[in-house]
């Protein structure tokens, strides 16, 4: 049974917020910002545990941690143990387990809550309206490898215990992340992408200890590689109207570029962007006229 947050945490957990360093790389660049989750309860292996029994089992994704950068998603690994036994042995097992959507259990929605109501007002500044906001927590054995990937949110990755290397590319270098595949993820696509030698000059490394947290703008490509101890994370992301707009776009160029037609990229010509999105709002409301059922 998983213990009520103390009363203590009502204080701020996030620190090192920098109102200037939110407007000038806020789902731009990287950057770091610090916390005091560390030696919280809720964060402890056995409440872990508990947490992954909570959730719902579709919430838990775990394989072996051995894996290469580029890692093929249909031929994952797996460990061949239970996650609790995984949790348990995560010293030793060789492996990576993320429980997603963690806000489902009332205790961590609430942590959840409290410390992207300290990041709200700042990314604020920079793009209106804070939606589905959501927890990640990641628990993985000592040098565990997380494959070349991107994410849909606007995430904070605060570093629990243990320690990584994050290796980060930019979320515009077409070089990296071509536009299609961009419009391929937001359309379904698994997020695993193919890491080739040349990109690594092109990327940036952070080194994330306790205490630490680091800003992925969306859809920045990155791997990352554990130290040599257990290492426990957690991600609290979040959609803004911008980030939302801007993943509708990807859907709808793709949709374009079936029927044959060559959309200009999201965010090369935002007079463009701003008329496809008028214009889809405009169809959705068509739409909801039509289907709304005649008054008695």
């Amino acid at each position: 049974m998983l213990q009520p947050l103390p009363t203590a945490l009502s204080q701020d957990h996030l620190c090192d917020l920098d109102q200037q360093k939110f407007i000038d790389d806020f789902n731009r660049r990287p950057f770091k910002i610090g916390h005091q989750l560390s030696d919280h309860s809720l964060f402890a292996l056995e409440s872990l545990i508990a947490l992954s029994k909570d959730l719902p089992a579709d919430r838990v994704e775990y394989n072996a941690g051995n894996l290469p950068v580029s890692q093929d998603p249909t031929s994952t690994p797996q460990n061949g143990l239970s996650v609790e036994e995984t949790i348990q042995r995560i010293q030793q097992c060789q492996s990576w387990l993320v429980l997603k959507n963690v806000e489902l259990n009332n205790q961590y929605g609430d942590l959840l809550d409290q410390c992207l109501d300290q990041v709200k007002p700042l990314a604020a500044l920079v793009s209106e309206g804070m939606t589905h906001k959501q927890g990640f927590i990641f628990i993985s054995s000592p040098g565990s490898v997380t494959p070349f990937h991107i994410d849909p949110e606007n995430n904070f990755l605060l570093q629990i215990r243990g320690t990584k290397k994050v290796w980060m590319f930019g979320q515009n270098d077409r070089e990296v992340l071509p536009e299609t595949q961009v419009e391929d993820f937001f359309s379904g696509a698994h997020r695993n992408m193919q890491f080739e030698e040349r990109f690594r000059e092109r990327g940036e490394q952070f080194d994330l200890a306790p205490g630490e947290g680091l800003h992925f703008p969306v859809v920045a490509p990155h791997y990352v590689e554990n130290g040599p101890e257990v290492s426990v994370s957690f991600s609290i992301t979040f959609q803004t109207q911008d980030s939302s707009d801007r993943q509708t776009l990807h859907r709808f160029n793709r949709h374009l570029r079936r029927i044959g037609l060559t959309p200009s990229n999201v965010g090369e010509r935002p007079g463009r962007d701003n008329a496809k999105l008028a214009m889809l709002r405009t169809l959705r409301k068509v739409k909801n006229i039509v289907r709304r059922p005649a008054d008695a």
